[in-house]
């Protein structure tokens, strides 16, 4: 479990450092680079869930996935 929360917390962490830096990239380099950043600030949550929640192959409590070669 630690392994899931520690890939969710580096993946929001992007996400809000790229949210936050927009503000400053907006400043010194113009409104494309902030709003490429917004953009993929926008995308990490998704994909932060999605990774975050992928089983630990080497952790046999970590099997709690219905799907795939640990279901029952």
């Amino acid at each position: 479990m630690k392994r899931r929360v520690r890939r969710y917390s580096w993946l929001m962490g992007a996400c809000l450092t790229l949210f936050a830096g927009s503000l400053p990239v907006y400043n010194a380099f113009g409104v494309v680079p902030a709003v490429a950043m917004c953009l993929v600030a926008m995308a990490l949550p998704p994909v932060a869930v999605i990774i975050a929640n992928t089983p630990d192959p080497t952790d046999p409590e970590d099997r709690d996935t219905p799907f795939g070669p640990y279901a029952d």
